[in-house]
């Protein structure tokens, strides 16, 4: 095999090598699954970047973003700028022209030892964030509180959500956990992130925060409401109670705000429609411009400042909801419901909101879950809501 440097190709590695190479290596490593695609694409980044602001997208080298909940917090905005990418479909490792050839070097020599599937250390963080369960009694008296707080007009939503941790099963294996998590999802954006330094998550999210395709066309969605899916597994006899129509309201609002403050009047909007992801069923309504007739270059960027956190994670107005949150939610979600994807790909930009994910840490993980707090919320069912998010992930975990 020869050495893939410069722009050279390596081909005949297995996903499972790549990460394992990648984490023996102590290198940063990003991989995922667009929704409704069969590629899995991964990124390598030997020198990960971090910004305390969201970054631009149109400028960026091809990469792949992972930021925090708070916009300007203790947990920086970090960007993998893609030195080796990979693709399930070729089996292939292509090289940047500007990776330092020493690394790269070191990491096809890393490819190349035959470790017998040897297990290995993910990263974990540096400095862990705190993750004190709550129990269902705490979490329905800040859902209560937060009820008051909205009945006297100070806010109009806000999203509490939890943290659950889990031992891990002695069977666990990370690509094989990605893996399942691809097959079980297959209309979520599927993502492993490992980062020496901050941590490894995995997840499988249906939101979609920004995104621009190949073909110039922005997309970003307004997703809210919840409800199990119908037993006989369709959405056609799916009802809607009133609070989740008007929680998605809200969303869909808060979208065509943002729109409006950068008067930006060529779009086309669909919905609200019932959608399915995973164990759920939500209401959906999808947002598009094509800028190939819009001349709007930054839109992408300039959307993303405007919408993250967004209604759908934080609340309305995101000022009010995002202190009630830090003063009451009573855990640091870290990047739990910032937002990742590809930067700049060869299928182009995709950010998805991190949901429906955990972040491991040596012997358990930690699931995350939350859920639309309005003024005609009842504490238990949004306790029930964050009950039935956490089987996303821990269906995952219990499958091994």
């Amino acid at each position: 095999m020869g050495q893939a440097a410069g722009g050279e190709n390596v081909k005949g590695h297995t996903l499972a090598q790549v990460l394992a190479a990648a984490i023996r290596q102590q290198t940063a490593i990003a991989v995922w699954r667009l929704p409704l695609q069969t590629e899995v694409q991964a990124c390598i980044s030997f020198a990960p970047q971090t910004t305390s602001a969201i970054p631009a997208l149109e400028p960026s080298p091809a990469g792949f973003l992972f930021c925090p909940f708070v916009t300007e917090g203790a947990h920086k905005h970090i960007f993998l700028k893609a030195d080796i990418t990979y693709s399930s479909l070729t089996k292939q490792l292509r090289t940047a022209p500007d990776a330092s050839a020493a690394q790269v070097s070191l990491f096809t020599e890393a490819l190349t030892q035959d470790e017998n599937g040897k297990p290995y250390t993910w990263p974990i963080p540096a400095n862990p964030a705190r993750h004190s369960d709550r129990n269902e009694e705490n979490f329905k008296a800040a859902a209560s509180l937060a009820v008051d707080v909205i009945r006297a007009e100070a806010m109009e939503k806000v999203v509490l959500s939890r943290s659950s941790t889990f031992p891990l099963p002695d069977a666990f294996s990370l690509h094989k956990a990605f893996e399942k998590m691809c097959l079980a999802y297959p209309n979520a954006f599927i993502s492993l992130v490992a980062i020496p330094g901050i941590g490894t998550w995995l997840g499988a999210t249906p939101e979609i925060l920004v995104s621009v395709d190949q073909q110039q066309l922005f997309k970003t969605v307004a997703l809210a409401g919840t409800q199990p899916l119908c037993e006989d597994g369709s959405t056609a006899n799916a009802i809607w109670r009133q609070k989740e129509i008007e929680e998605q309201g809200m969303v869909e609002r808060y979208v065509l705000s943002c729109f409006k403050k950068l008067r930006l009047r060529e779009y086309t909007e669909v919905g609200p429609r019932t959608v399915i992801a995973g164990n759920l069923m939500h209401l959906r309504t999808d947002f598009k411009v094509d800028l190939k007739e819009v001349d709007f270059p930054t839109l992408g960027t300039d959307m993303l400042r405007l919408l993250h956190p967004t209604s759908a994670v934080c609340g309305l107005p995101k000022e009010p909801s995002l202190r009630f949150i830090l003063d009451h939610e009573g855990y640091d979600r870290s990047y739990y419901s910032g937002f990742l994807g590809p930067v700049n790909s060869e299928a182009g930009t995709h950010l998805y909101v991190n949901l429906r994910c955990m972040q491991l840490l040596q012997h358990e993980a930690v699931l995350y879950a939350g859920a639309g707090i309005t003024g005609d919320s009842s504490p238990e069912k949004e306790w029930q809501e964050t009950q039935h998010k956490l089987q996303t992930m821990g269906k995952i975990l219990s499958d091994f």
